[in-house]
């Protein structure tokens, strides 16, 4: 069964981006002084199709989905963080849960399949296509007909969500392993170099993951496409993850990418879908090793490099306020002509010679 992909428009628009260049050129500044603050400015008013962008409502969603393959220790954390986790980003409590509130992004967290049973409340919604997945190492993570749930359910959460941006965030004990699975299968790299510390293990601890990792790549010869990888590989919270970045690029929303667990369901999306990632913005890099490589293969940028390595979706709500500056300054930073300043090459020859 394959799922059902949507086909997306390029938004590379010529003579928007033209437009938006010059807007930019002729601020009251040298020209390119506000570095790659002009550039993240451009590529929100391509998405949004404005000379003008405006961020409204925006949304930061955890996805949260327990993994069958942390039963074999490759997390320094037992599977039932997954949940207490979910109870502290529902309390408050949790640094996604700060910054989200700091900034005014609403917070969503979604149960993609989490091993537990939630009591219902505001900010909380129940998508759980299984109390986790199974142990990759045994067979697939995941049926086929439960990743396209997964991705159906992605989908549909994101056509009930206000605004034009969406912060991906995530959750789930044993979820670098499948980033770093993913990573490795569909980019052709050795696990070995794809494979990090996650939650904190020791050295030892890691070359242990990275053995069990090579046995679950070797389980699973024939998962080469990005769906098959995804079933074979993935989380549920992963693959809800895949099917909501699929519909908000569908929808020209604005897209946060976070650290290594989002970027792998990005990944996906791509695959399935290029021109997804012209609808990104890259948070930060993560301190996870593979994560550096990820961006690589996806050729990204991040905003930010501090060497964080939560998730959560924390990188993504650190970088909101400079996707508002990159938008502020387009439209309210004046011209030359407005402002009646002079431009560098309207100075007399002899006035330069004396500044």
């Amino acid at each position: 069964m394959n799922a059902n992909v949507p086909t997306l428009d390029d938004i590379a628009q010529p003579a928007l981006a033209a437009r938006l260049q010059y807007l930019l050129d002729n601020k009251t500044k040298p020209l390119g002084s506000l570095g790659r603050l002009e550039a993240l400015a451009q590529r929100i008013g391509l998405i949004l199709g404005t000379e003008s962008p405006a961020l409204n409502d925006p949304q930061l969603v955890v996805f949260a989905g327990d993994h069958g393959l942390a039963a074999r220790g490759v997390s320094a954390y037992p599977s039932d963080v997954t949940w207490q986790m979910v109870e502290n980003f529902l309390a408050g409590g949790a640094a996604v849960s700060v910054l989200a509130r700091q900034h005014g992004i609403g917070l969503t967290v979604v149960d993609c399949g989490v091993r537990h049973t939630f009591a219902p409340r505001p900010g909380l919604v129940v998508s759980k296509v299984a109390p986790g997945t199974a142990d990759a190492l045994e067979g697939p993570a995941m049926t086929a007909a439960q990743r396209d749930t997964a991705l159906a359910n992605g989908a549909a959460l994101v056509k009930t969500l206000p605004g034009n941006a969406l912060l991906l965030g995530e959750m789930g004990i044993g979820n670098t392993s499948a980033a770093s699975l993913l990573l490795a299968r569909l980019a052709g790299l050795a696990v070995a170099d794809c494979t990090g510390a996650g939650t904190g293990l020791d050295a030892d601890a890691v070359q242990r993951k990275i053995g069990i990792l090579r046995e679950v790549l070797a389980r699973h010869p024939d998962a080469r496409t990005p769906l098959d990888a995804l079933a074979a590989f993935g989380g549920f919270e992963v693959a809800t993850m895949v099917g909501a970045v699929l519909q908000a690029a569908l929808e020209r929303r604005v897209i946060v990418v976070d650290g290594f667990i989002a970027s792998s369901a990005v990944m996906v999306a791509s695959a399935l879908q290029p021109a997804v990632l012209q609808r990104c913005v890259f948070a930060h890099r993560s301190g996870e090793r593979g994560h550096a490589l990820m961006l690589a293969h996806l050729r990204a940028e991040p905003l930010l490099d501090l060497r964080l390595r939560l998730g959560e979706g924390s990188g993504a709500a650190l970088t909101w306020p400079l996707l508002q500056s990159a938008c502020a300054i387009l439209r309210e930073m004046a011209s030359f002509e407005t402002a009646g300043v002079s431009r560098s090459d309207d100075v007399p020859t002899s006035s330069a010679a004396q500044a």
